[in-house]
Parts: C-alpha cells; structure tokens; sequence
C-alpha cells in the first residue's frame, strides 16, 4: 500500500527534526561518528515511525542503534517539543540501523575486481539445498 501525503509529510517533519536532534548529540558526545536519519516511515494511523539510521563508521552501528533505541523517550520528548506546532502527537519512534552504504560498497567492490572471483574460485559459493 502507498503511503499518503500526509504520511509523507509528517515523515518529512519527523527526518528533518531527527537530524538534527541525532547530530547534535552525535557531536557532543562521539567524536568521529557521523549519524544520518535516510528513511522514515509512518504507519496509516499515525502512531508507529520506522527511523532508518545511516551510521559512519559501520563498526559502530548495532552498538549505536541499540543505544539510540534505548533512549527513544528522551528523543521522542525532544522531537515533540521542536514539532510542537506542527504536529499533534509524535508517533512511537522505532530505530534500525540502515546497511545500504555497506551493500553499495560491497557491489563496487566487486566491480572494481577487488574481491574474489567466484567462477574461478567455486568453493566461496553456498551449497545448494536440494529438496
């Protein structure tokens, strides 16, 4: 199903007050982790938010989303007190860490040739199940 434009607005509203809320205390605490919010998803009755995080380094990133998740409160208190005056109740915040980067990083990898060779090397490949 399609998400509405309501949903996408308060999408919207949500990634870009989040940004700034993640970055901030990004900053004060963690020198040298960089935290992007690349994706958030509301569901139909307002009440849940998906909240992707992109998280440099990747190391870092089970570590911090476990964190982040762990004070969605004190985030989801701070995200109401900036959207005040847009939106009536802030939606329950769920995170997840977002490995896309890693995935893109990974397919340029092998196209820059610098991983193994599969048709050369066979032995990498998982073993088929037969039924």
């Amino acid at each position: 199903m399609e998400e509405t434009n309501r949903q996408k607005k308060i999408a919207g509203v949500i990634q870009k007050d989040l940004v700034d809320v993640l970055q901030g205390a990004a900053q004060a605490g963690m020198q040298g982790v960089i935290i992007s919010v690349t994706r958030v998803r509301v569901t139909t009755d307002l009440s849940q938010a998906q909240v992707f995080l992109s998280i440099f380094p990747s190391e870092k990133r089970d570590e911090l989303v476990t964190a982040i998740q762990s004070n969605s409160l004190k985030l989801r208190h701070e995200l109401a007190r900036r959207t005040k005056h847009q939106l009536r109740r802030v939606p329950n915040l769920t995170f997840y860490g977002d490995d896309s980067l890693d995935y893109i990083e990974k397919i340029d990898a092998s196209l820059r040739g610098e991983d193994t060779n599969p048709i050369q090397h066979p032995a990498i490949l998982p073993k088929r199940n037969k039924s």
